[in-house]
């Protein structure tokens, strides 16, 4: 299954005031005790409809009841000592979280192990991947057999000259490992499809575009815990989103980028680890260097381990405007030589 037409998608976006709500809820408060689901003023009880009329012209403006909405803003992260080993014995106490530099209330405060993750596995199949492919399909396979566990999701990804969707969000491994089985270099062949349109007749790697299509045509719609674990040398010179565009998609889908980074020296320009940095370090991820076979079967360990190892830190924004900005979040550990992983920011909902 091909990836619909980025170019129509974004038309439709467009002509569709491109709504986002990623990672917030808003919760609606009154200032009076108006009954839950109404709103606007109460109707004051009384028999008589005259009578109840005058009443609502005589309340003075002030006492109309208030509507506050708050957003609601969930941040999973992941803590390591100088050692690089996961901290899990954290508490609530233990942290602290800031929103464009303001203090917010951690409300809400768990440990999570077992609530279901949903993934992306996008496989970089371009020429520069060659040597790698076999490796990746057998590191991928195991991690979608062993790893994965009930109630996880994950669909399959491959890009090169296209992007593919070999296989939609499931539980099965089998299928997903079917799919990665059926990765091939450049499966889109010579020439570029609608789905992405190379940027100055270029014809490369699409990773740009995979990224944005996995996480608004697929992950934006999904709950909870959300990430993307790419597969490549991070070099795209192919697609008609930007890198912004793509890590924008990811932020607005509350998705976690960590990048697998397969470098073949005598295949690339050397820009892919910049690259690579820029998207995991925006969304909470982060780069593992991946040298050979055994070194990648190791980093999707490293991967399942810290999603498995997540506190969730909730609250309430002070910031009530809706008004759709991106708003930077900051969280601390009253503790020395912690290495905190989490999202660097959300975007407000916007009316």
């Amino acid at each position: 299954m091909r990836l619909p037409s980025l170019a129509g998608m974004i038309a439709v976006l467009v002509l569709a005031g491109y709504p986002f709500f990623a990672g917030t809820a808003t919760r609606v408060t009154a200032a009076s005790r108006e009954p839950q689901g109404t709103r606007g003023p109460m109707t004051p009880v009384s028999p008589d409809n005259d009578t109840q009329q005058d009443q609502q012209q005589q309340l003075p403006q002030a006492a109309q009841p208030l509507q506050v909405q708050t957003t609601v803003v969930n941040v999973f992260a992941t803590v390591r000592d100088h050692h690089n080993a996961i901290v899990s014995d954290l508490t609530k106490d233990d942290f602290k979280i800031y929103e464009d530099g303001v203090e917010q209330k951690v409300q809400y405060f768990s440990r999570e192990v077992d609530m279901p993750i949903t993934l992306g596995l996008l496989m970089d199949t371009s020429g520069s991947m060659d040597r790698n492919l076999s490796a990746e399909q057998d590191a991928a396979s195991r991690f979608v057999r062993e790893i994965l566990r009930k109630k996880d999701e994950a669909m399959v990804i491959s890009f090169d000259l296209d992007v593919n969707l070999l296989a939609d969000f499931t539980e099965d491994p089998e299928v997903l490992e079917r799919a990665i089985r059926r990765t091939t270099i450049n499966a889109a062949g010579p020439m570029v499809t609608p789905g992405t349109i190379p940027q100055n007749g270029a014809m490369g790697t699409d990773l740009y575009d995979a990224v944005y299509l996995a996480c608004h045509d697929e992950l934006a719609s999904e709950a909870g815990r959300k990430g993307v674990i790419i597969l490549t040398d991070a070099e795209d010179n192919g697609s008609k989103v930007s890198m912004e565009d793509s890590i924008e998609a990811a932020q607005r889908a509350d998705a976690v980028i960590h990048v697998l980074l397969i470098r073949d020296f005598m295949a690339t320009s050397g820009v892919g680890p910049g690259v690579a940095r820029r998207m995991t370090e925006d969304t909470g991820g982060r780069v593992i260097d991946v040298r050979n076979s055994k070194s990648l079967e190791s980093a999707f360990d490293e991967i399942a381990t810290e999603l498995r190892s997540q506190y969730v830190l909730g609250y309430s924004s002070t910031n009530t405007k809706r008004d759709g900005t991106f708003r930077k979040i900051k969280v601390e550990v009253d503790k020395n030589d912690l290495k905190i992983l989490a999202r660097k920011g959300y975007y407000a909902p916007f009316q």
